[in-house]
């Protein structure tokens, strides 16, 4: 990248200290705006991170050997070094290097629309205002870290990157990000999506990355999982360990996570960051802010500038709404408490909701969304009433999306839908109780390599899958004993 790019960003700094808050410009918007943009100049300059701002400390990472807090030493083998500093960062602004700031040019900033058709054929007294990330090259919000991540560690000579992917989005992310910044990637990507979603394949090869459908026999873990059941439809906690051991195996090769660590949450506040200045070109401010969550990255994105103003005492009454599916319940059904984030038991133990590190959901076409854990910040914000949560299943999310999708004309991810049904549900709720509400959800990335779902909805195969007890309890029983 240009030395003279990279100077100027780190002029604009000087002068923007307000990135705390909203920037003032001189755009006028027509009452009957539907997208609203800002210029590249306006691209934030600085992560948000939420964790001096926690109404309770963070619960440590617990190494899963020693059974004892994790040192920054522990994780350097998968991690470099200034992830790991960002991932318990005692800083509310971490500054974004102007290197991936010109790459973010490519897509961000990105649009913030205000769903009027949408409204109008809901009869609803709300505004619906969504943040669409389908607009990045990859086609969601996945590359805001994988460009931020594979950039951190080119910069300490890292020469491959190993990941796995739920539904392929961040695989196809990390690709990208190898591709323009320069970094090998291998890429596990979860079996029954590998099968659903051919075309996420293509993408990924097709910015010169490897993938595998997981659970494989490449590594220890993977024959393992198919020596126990050789039709394993696998998950994001065995792709998870396969990834992790491939990255302590080799000395030349880092692990690369796309949501639930701190760092990640921390790289995806740009959105809500643009979103709130965005918001205040429109006159307004949400009174609920929702996303899917499967991970956490998405909800985190969007929400946490928001939830700024909530624990500061901001906007007390903000409502921040979590999406999932009832196959794979974590925020809903779960328990809060210490487990692995894979099924292998190679990576330190977490403070979140979780079904428990065996625990293997079905085969949904929402693939990002088929976590058996979460973020433990969003979990902790769950914990302590901040973020609330809803489940849905998969049938009433598809007939949210088609109903979006006649009227906004965008076909969402599956994942995305979840959010779409909950904004719906927000706006009858609003007419049902005659009251005006303002609605802000995360469009987190387009539906085009999903279309075999939209298949199986609009010929009626389409199956709910609700977990049931007794394989909730099952799951449970793998969670260990702290």
């Amino acid at each position: 990248m240009s030395k003279k790019r990279t100077k100027k960003v780190k002029k604009v700094k000087k002068v923007s200290k307000t990135k705390k808050e909203v920037k003032k410009t001189n755009i006028i918007l027509q009452k009957d705006e539907i997208k609203i943009f800002l210029p590249e100049k306006q691209i934030p300059d600085a992560w948000y991170n939420i964790l001096p701002d926690l109404p309770v400390p963070f619960e440590p990472y617990i190494h899963p050997g020693t059974k004892k807090p994790l040192t920054p030493d522990d994780l350097a083998p998968i991690f470099p070094m200034a992830l790991i500093q960002q991932e318990l960062s005692p800083q509310r602004w971490i500054d974004i290097p102007g290197e991936i700031i010109d790459i973010y040019r490519l897509w961000r900033p990105s649009p913030l629309y205000r769903a009027r058709k949408l409204e109008k054929v809901l009869q609803t007294p709300a505004k619906i205002y969504y943040k669409y990330e389908g607009v990045s090259p990859a086609g969601s919000h996945k590359p805001n870290t994988a460009i931020a991540q594979a950039y951190y560690n080119k910069k300490e000579g890292v020469k491959k990157l190993s990941t796995e992917t739920g539904a392929g989005q961040w695989g196809s992310a990390l690709s990208l990000a190898g591709a323009l910044i320069g970094l090998e990637v291998e890429v596990y990507m979860v079996k029954v999506s590998y099968k659903q979603k051919p075309f996420r394949k293509s993408m990924i090869e097709t910015w010169g990355a490897k993938v595998y459908a997981s659970p494989t026999d490449r590594t220890e873990v993977g024959r393992k999982i198919l020596a126990e059941n050789p039709d394993s439809p696998g998950s994001l906690g065995i792709a998870i360990s396969e990834a992790v051991e491939v990255a302590v195996k080799d000395q030349n090769t880092k692990y690369s996570l796309g949501s639930v660590l701190n760092h990640v949450l921390l790289h995806q506040t740009i959105v809500g960051l643009e979103a709130k200045k965005q918001m205040e070109l429109a006159g307004d401010y949400p009174d609920v802010v929702i996303a899917c969550c499967g991970g956490g990255s998405n909800l985190g994105g969007i929400s946490f500038p928001f939830i700024y103003d909530k624990l500061t005492g901001k906007k007390p009454d903000l409502r921040t709404v979590a999406v999932e599916p009832t196959a794979c319940p974590t925020l809903t059904r779960g328990l809060f408490g210490y487990d692995f984030g894979d099924t292998g038991q190679m990576t330190p133990l977490i403070k979140m909701f979780t079904l428990g590190h065996k625990f293997v959901p079905s085969g949904i076409h929402a693939g990002g969304l088929r976590y058996h854990g979460d973020s433990p910040l969003i979990s902790l914000l769950c914990k302590h009433k901040i973020i609330e949560a809803v489940a849905y299943d998969q049938n009433p999310v598809f007939e949210s999306a088609i109903l979006f999708a006649k009227n906004e004309g965008i076909i969402p991810a599956p994942e995305s839908a979840h959010a779409i049904k909950a904004a719906i549900d927000e706006a009858i709720k609003a007419k049902e109780e005659g009251k005006k509400k303002v609605i802000l959800f995360n469009l987190s990335g387009h539906g085009h390599f999903d279309m075999i779902a939209y298949d199986d909805y609009l010929s009626g195969k389409l199956k709910d899958v609700p977990l049931s007890d007794e394989a909730l309890k099952k799951g449970f029983k793998s969670m260990p004993q702290i």
